[in-house]
Order: C-alpha cells, then sequence, then structure tokens
C-alpha cells in the first residue's frame, strides 16, 4: 500500500477545463515559460531555449530532498487526450502542445527532455537508498504517479549475496506494491489520496523452468503486458486467481542484478490514461537496471556490516567472569551505526590464587583491519596472563607480538591485577589514559600510573606499580573515546571524568557505592551529541575483597609428614568456620594434593583455604609440572588422586606459574 500523503502541491485542473486554464498549469509544471503565446491556424512557436531541471521538491515526509516526479516521460500533451490533467496521471505534468501541430519536432524535443528529466531524478532518488527497503521505496516513489498509476516490486527470496549460488527453487516474493487513487476533495478539485486496495497479487511464485516467467526474466528487457508471452508471466507472477483488471496497461520489467536476474518490477497505468509507448520501455530498463544495481550493493553491504557486528562480537567476551572478591560490569560503544567496527576491547581473566586481570586496549582506527589486530592482541593477553606474568611483563610481549603483526600496529593498553587477598592492585600502562578509583565516601582520584609507550613501539621497558585497592573502591577503566573529542583534550575529558563519578558518588552516601550497573551508565551520559568520536571500552570493577578472617595459610615442608599436618589445620580451620560437615571430603582431597605436590617439590609448600560462596583450597609447588588425570588400572597402587578430586570437587584446576604452579578445587559450602 502506497504511502504518498495528501499534498496540495498534487492538485491540478480538471479535464474539462478549457486549454488556456490548463495550459499555464502544464507549463509551469514542465518548467517552460507560461507567456507562449498559442498559434492557431500558424506554424508552431520557435523552440524555446532548453528548460532548467525543475528544482528539487520533497514529495513526502521521507524524501529528503530532490525531484522525484518531474515531466511525464512520454504520453501525449494534448489537453483533450484521455487522461490529460488528471493528478497522478501519466499526462499531468507533460509539456503542453498546440491543437494544431500535435506532432510537431518542439513537442517531441520536450517530451524526449522530459523523460530525460524524469530517468534522471527518479535514478538519483533510487541512488539516495543505502538499505533494500529504502531503495525499494525510492522505485516506487519515483515511478507512482509520475509515471504509472500503480506499481509491483517482486525479489528473489531469499536474495542471493555476491558470488553466491542462488537457493532453489526460483522463487520471488512481493516485496511493495504502490497504488494511487483519485478522489473528490473541495468541489472540483481532485487530489491524490492513498489507496489501501492495491490491484491484487500473490504473495510467493515460484518460477517454473521454461515457463512463460522464466523465459521473459532470461530476457532481461521490459515487455509490455498486452504481448502473448507477457500476459503468460503475468498470470505466473500474480497467481491465476489474481488477473488483472480488464483495460489496465501493464510493462513487466526484470530486475537484474550485476550476475543474475533478482526480481521483477510490473508497472501498471489505469484505462484512461495514455498506453506505454516503446520509449517508455526504455525508462523501465533504466528504472529497473538502476535498481537492481541498488539492491545488489545493499544486499552487500548488508552481509558485510553483518560480518562485522559478529567479528566486533567474537572479538570481545560474551560475558565477564564472576571472580572471588570483585563484581565487574562493562560497556562497548561504537563511533557510529555505519562502522561499528573498532579496536577498542576490555577483558577480565581469572588469575591462581583468587586474583583477576582487568585489561583495557585501543588499537589505532575503527576497522576490519583494527579489528583483527584487536583480537589477536586479546588473545596473546589471555594466553600471557594464564601463565601469570607480572604485568610489565605482559605488556613487554604485546608490544612484541605488535612489531611482529607488521608497521604501523599500533595500541594503547592498561593492564590491572587485583588481589582480593592483600587488597593491592597492580597496574602497567602503554600510553592509555590512566585509571580512575572512586573510594568508598565518594572521593574520585586519578591514579597516578606511569604512562609508558604505546603497543608496537618496540625496545620500550614497561614500569608497573602497586597500589592500594581498598574494600568498596571501585575502579574504572576506559579507552580515549570517553574522555575525548573534537571538542575537549583528554586530560579535560579526564577531569569531567573525574568529576562526574563523584557527583554520582555522593548521591548514595558516604557509606554504600554506587550500583556498578547504573555507574556505567551514568560514566556514558556525560557524552554529548558532538562528543563521539571513537569507540568507547569501559569496564569497572568493584572491590569487594576477601576478609582476613576468611583466609586460612600455611607453609609445609616438602616431607612425608606434610599431608597429615596438612590435614589437621584443615580441620581446625572448618571449625572455626562451621564448616565441620565438609572436613571429610576437605581432608581426602587436601591429603591427596598435598601427596602429590611432596613428591616433586624441593621448596616449601603453600597450602591456603579461602571461604566465600565456595571454598577454595589451593596447593602451590615449585615444580612446573602440571598434573594429569588418568585412568589407574586394578594392579596399580597410585594414579587415583585426581580421580577422587574430579569426583569429589564442585571444579578444579592447575596453573602453571613464573616460579612453579598450583592445584586448586573448591566445594560448594551449603549442600
Amino acid at each position: 500500500m502506497t504511502e504518498h500523503p495528501t499534498s496540495h502541491e498534487g492538485r491540478q485542473p480538471l479535464a474539462a477545463r478549457s486549454q488556456e486554464r490548463a495550459r499555464p498549469r502544464q507549463e509551469a509544471a514542465a518548467g517552460l515559460p507560461s507567456d507562449l503565446p498559442a498559434q492557431p491556424g500558424g506554424p508552431a512557436s520557435p523552440a524555446p531555449a532548453p528548460a532548467p531541471e525543475v528544482p528539487a521538491q520533497p514529495t513526502g515526509p521521507d524524501a529528503p530532498g530532490g525531484t522525484d516526479h518531474p515531466a511525464t516521460p512520454g504520453g501525449t500533451n494534448h489537453p483533450d487526450a484521455p487522461g490529460a490533467g488528471h493528478p497522478g496521471g501519466p499526462g499531468a505534468v507533460a509539456v503542453a502542445v498546440s491543437p494544431q501541430h500535435p506532432g510537431g519536432g518542439d513537442a517531441t524535443a520536450r517530451r524526449e527532455g522530459d523523460r530525460l528529466r524524469f530517468v534522471g531524478a527518479a535514478t538519483r532518488r533510487i541512488a539516495r537508498g543505502i538499505d533494500l527497503d529504502e531503495i525499494v521505496l525510492g522505485l516506487c516513489r519515483a515511478t507512482v504517479p509520475t509515471f504509472s498509476d500503480e506499481i509491483l516490486v517482486y525479489l528473489r527470496d531469499p536474495l542471493p549475496v555476491g558470488d553466491e549460488r542462488p537457493v532453489a527453487p526460483f522463487v520471488l516474493r512481493l516485496r511493495r506494491t504502490d497504488r494511487l487513487r483519485l478522489s473528490d476533495l473541495e468541489g472540483e478539485e481532485l487530489v491524490l489520496v492513498p489507496d489501501p486496495d492495491p490491484t491484487p497479487a500473490a504473495e510467493l511464485c515460484e518460477v517454473r523452468n521454461g515457463g512463460a516467467l522464466a523465459e521473459v526474466l532470461r530476457g532481461v528487457r521490459p515487455v509490455f503486458g498486452d504481448s502473448a508471452a507477457a500476459k503468460a508471466a503475468l498470470t505466473e507472477l500474480l497467481g491465476p486467481e489474481h488477473p488483472l483488471p480488464g483495460g489496465l496497461r501493464a510493462v513487466l520489467a526484470p530486475l537484474r542484478g550485476r550476475r543474475r536476474v533478482i526480481g521483477a518490477a510490473v508497472f501498471l497505468r489505469r484505462p484512461e490514461q495514455p498506453a506505454f509507448e516503446p520509449n517508455d520501455l526504455l525508462v523501465a530498463a533504466q528504472l529497473a537496471t538502476h535498481t537492481a544495481l541498488g539492491i545488489d550493493k545493499a544486499v552487500l553491504y548488508g552481509r558485510e556490516a553483518y560480518i562485522a557486528d559478529e567479528l566486533q562480537r567474537t572479538m570481545l567476551p560474551d560475558s565477564l567472569p564472576q571472580p572471588t572478591g570483585v563484581r565487574l560490569a562493562s560497556r562497548y560503544l561504537p563511533a557510529a551505526e555505519t562502522a561499528r567496527v573498532g579496536g577498542d576491547w576490555y577483558d577480565a581473566i581469572p588469575l591462581p590464587g583468587s586474583r583477576v586481570a582487568l585489561v583495557v586496549g585501543d588499537v589505532m582506527g575503527h576497522s576490519m583491519t583494527s579489528a583483527a589486530i584487536m583480537g589477536q592482541l586479546r588473545t596473546t593477553a589471555q594466553t600471557l596472563a594464564g601463565l601469570d606474568l607480572p604485568p610489565q611483563e605482559v605488556l613487554h610481549h604485546l608490544d612484541e607480538q605488535a612489531q611482529r603483526l607488521g608497521q604501523d600496529r599500533m595500541a594503547t593498553c592498561m593492564y590491572a591485577v587485583y588481589d582480593p587477598v592483600s587488597h593491592r592492585i597492580t597496574v602497567a600502562n602503554a600510553g592509555h589514559p590512566p585509571p580512575i578509583l572512586l573510594h568508598l565516601g565518594g572521593r574520585a582520584e586519578v591514579l597516578r600510573v606511569p604512562p609508558g609507550a604505546p603497543i608496537g613501539v618496540g625496545g620500550v621497558d614497561f614500569e608497573a606499580v602497586e597500589l592500594d585497592a581498598p574494600a568498596g573502591a571501585t575502579l574504572l577503566l576506559y579507552t580515549d573515546g570517553l574522555v575525548e573529542s573534537r571538542l575537549r583534550d583528554v586530560w579535560t575529558g579526564i577531569e569531567q571524568l573525574r568529576e562526574r563519578l563523584a557527583a554520582t558518588a555522593q548521591l548514595t552516601g558516604p557509606d554504600h557505592s554506587p550500583p556498578l550497573e547504573a555507574l556505567c551508565d551514568d560514566v556514558l551520559d556525560m557524552l554529548g551529541p558532538g562528543d563521539r568520536d571513537d569507540d568507547i571500552a569501559l569496564l569497572a570493577a568493584r572491590f569487594d575483597g576477601i576478609a582476613p578472617s576468611d583466609v586460612a595459610y600455611w607453609f609445609l615442608e616438602p616431607e612425608d609428614a606434610a599431608p597429615g599436618r596438612a590435614r589437621r589445620l584443615a580441620r581446625r580451620a572448618l571449625a572455626r568456620w562451621d564448616l565441620e560437615e565438609l572436613t571429610d571430603s576437605v581432608e581426602l582431597l587436601i591429603s591427596e594434593v598435598v601427596t602429590n605436590a611432596v613428591r616433586y617439590a624441593e621448596r616449601p609448600v603453600t597450602l591456603r583455604l579461602l571461604r566465600t560462596d565456595v571454598l577454595r583450597c589451593e596447593v602451590g609447588d615449585d615444580s612446573p609440572q602440571l598434573p594429569r588425570q588418568r585412568r589407574a588400572r586394578d594392579t596399580d597402587e597410585g594414579g587415583r588422586g585426581l580421580f577422587l578430586v574430579n569426583r569429589l570437587a564442585r571444579r578444579w584446576g592447575a596453573t602453571r606459574l613464573s616460579g612453579g604452579k598450583v592445584v586448586w578445587f573448591e566445594l560448594a559450602t551449603r549442600s
């Protein structure tokens, strides 16, 4: 159904009015001077200078500009001809021709000029569209009612993309139909209004091999609807149960993209309007070609946008972990909807000892290349974090990786490690904006972290600092898109961000931290309309920590008595925490893990118990060899320790450290 609005600009005089009254309106619509006198009985007037193109006039609420209904291509211009003066009819804005010389050369030249102007305006309107719906709508609005009274647009379902092999069978789906009808308004005036009852047509049509429709589509060129082949093709396209009303003129135009036919357009005129001329087939071919190429472009653009979105979602974490002693929240905003892929990233990586690594980085640019480099650096950072390297060593290896990726692969990065047991955080920076720490009382401070050089420069040492991370404080890591824009420099933006965080914290009072998710939203609200010049990645960490009363830590000498001592120490800690129901399981599992550590260790073995929502046990030694679960034979005396750990523990794992390894397991504190 059409979406043309009712407009006083579309009003035209009735066909019954005199030629003298109709002619000035027609000439004005065609862009001709209105003072050319009629010359009855005499020779035709000298041809005027070529009229300038009609200025752009919006035709609806969605028309951004540009003329979409110029002088009608084709059709008679005689005031007494059928359809002359009809609003919306193909002869509504044609050039007037003297009755004595209806076929004069000047009139033919004017009609050809009108046709060229129409095709130019129509193709410009079609080319404005970016997505599929805009292009199809542009075709409909450019041709109805100027070229035809109704249009039906069918497209292949599904539409092939690029060089993809089309899906069989060949199915056409009705994408859009537009039609205008006439309605009385204010006496003699006629105005165009939407018609709620367009020509009925089938929603789907399967193109049969060797059928009439397949032959017309294979021919590519538009055909008149009164030919035998076109009649059979229209019957197949619209459906046998939806025949065209009698007297309706039609042109069937295949839509061929860069490689194949992707649809068809049907242009229809009412019986009272002038019939389609042979030159109208050229107009229909031009419209069909530009529309099909535009649809190909839109489909390819849509596929690229889909790939970009998928790439960005794959590069960023689907969800953040929930490590012990810290709560996390994040946000990511692309630079614009048309450039959704960027080089900004964030990550949170659990580490041995209940620690967590917090990472935020920014690769130069926001293109597919930037996103690919970002993905490689993020993967490298995750691998290095698994080795439990110090933050400055992680940045050093990231710098080497960026240099291996090629020249000018620059990025900034902030890498921090939070320890909930010691309530400390270790931070290293590679040219990134400094983090902001929001204290529980509402004070926000910019942390003094050595700036360092960006990743990819090469030959630069990175420095790490260790800072207090008190319980209840919130650490905010971000990329420069949040604080830098054309309207402000980076340090002005950092100060505004610090003030915004302090003001938000004051609203919740000195004894309560602001909600983490709401805090992230409030930070993004500080961005004005002109502040979105770059991608934005934001990672907020609320430090809860682990109370010293919930931690038990011992050193065990690597001797045969170590497993027995470990069982006794664990039993006392569980009694102190009112977790006696876990005593049997904990003693059994600790005995197996400590026995395995003592077998290979040369230095004291560490044993640590952490009580949070779960009970976590960690056993560390100086041997880098990780334990491996295996199935013991019936005759073997050992090899069943990790099997028991796997069956009884909620989770377990082993992590290699720079000076050995840690084997850990967790048990639920409530059944």
